[in-house]
């Protein structure tokens, strides 16, 4: 594990050295990459969200896709298609740009729901379908996506099977005073990230998600896990809690955390640290709104996190 350790501590740095001032939250996009899960990043334009995928694409040496979701997005336009190629008088599969190692959805919300739809089935399988045939992705894979802030004009809200579908929803935030004169001054000669350099391997980080797997978690911490789960379908404000499918993701992460900590063991701290970002868009208080869902949600898991008792 220490040798691995170290291609983790190389990966984050490099990754911080172009995404300034947000040490959260590329640990915890490592932590989605290592759990096999995938990243929802839900801001406002222009604080770094494109910047994180790209700089964990060149990091690991990944192959790299951008997709604009816009609302004329088709499908196939994510996907690929199947054109029809006159010499051989048969139809050939052509791959869209879902077929990557690291694919950034930006503003995913833009799009119908039958485009984002689209993403499900690579999502959740590591594969799509096209005409009967299923082509399988390259791994590692990852989906960043992004999104603007419900209230802005011309979006169309992720349905709730969408969001399940993502490990973690992050916010960057804009940086403070200093941070943000770094990055004027970094940006004197050029964009950083396209000087990036890779640090690890795309086996790396394979091998790192198979020892992601053996780290052990204590059986009073499933108890714990389960107590915070069950107490999003318990409470009155709450329409719809965590699915089983939320539960087993927010013990994935916990081990990955626990990895990315040097770690072989969770600890009570890394489930806590984990439950907002992982389970608070799995919840839909009572009479929500697209407005304002994020906060309200994040509130009502602090609230639950305050109330469970951590094991000893």
């Amino acid at each position: 594990m220490n040798h691995w350790r170290e291609r983790l501590r190389l990966l984050e740095h490099n990754v911080n050295s172009v995404l300034l001032g947000k040490p959260e939250v590329v640990r915890l996009a490592v932590v989605a990459l290592l759990s096999e899960g995938h990243v929802l990043i839900e801001d406002v334009p222009g604080v770094g969200k494109t910047l994180l995928a790209k700089a964990l694409a060149r990091s690991i040496d990944g192959i790299f896709h951008r997709i604009q979701f816009t609302p004329d997005l088709l499908p196939s336009d994510v996907i690929g298609t199947s054109i029809f190629h006159p010499p051989s008088n048969e139809f050939v599969f052509k791959p869209g740009p879902i077929f990557a190692n690291i694919v950034l959805a930006d503003e995913i919300n833009r799009a119908t729901p039958r485009t984002q739809s689209a993403l499900l089935e690579a999502m959740s399988d590591r594969q799509v379908s096209v005409d009967g045939v299923t082509y399988p992705l390259q791994a590692p894979f990852l989906v960043v996506a992004t999104q603007n802030p419900y209230e802005y004009q011309g979006t169309y809200p992720l349905p709730e099977n969408q969001l399940d579908r993502f490990a973690l929803r992050l916010r960057l935030g804009y940086p403070d005073r200093q941070v943000e004169r770094s990055v004027l001054v970094q940006h004197r000669s050029g964009e950083p990230v396209d000087t990036l350099q890779p640090v690890v391997t795309r086996d790396d980080i394979l091998a790192m998600q198979a020892e992601v797997r053996q780290v052990r978690m204590d059986d009073c911490l499933y108890d714990y896990l389960l107590d915070i789960v069950s107490a999003t379908r318990q409470r009155d404000d709450v329409q719809l809690g965590v699915s089983i499918r939320g539960a087993l993701i927010l013990y994935r992460c916990a081990q990955a955390l626990a990895y990315c900590e040097g770690r072989d063991f969770v600890v009570p701290d890394d489930i806590k640290r984990l439950a907002i970002p992982v389970l608070a868009h799995r919840i839909f208080p009572v009479g929500y709104r697209y407005n304002g869902q994020m906060q309200s949600s994040e509130r009502i898991m602090a609230e639950i996190l305050e109330a469970t008792p951590v094991p000893v």
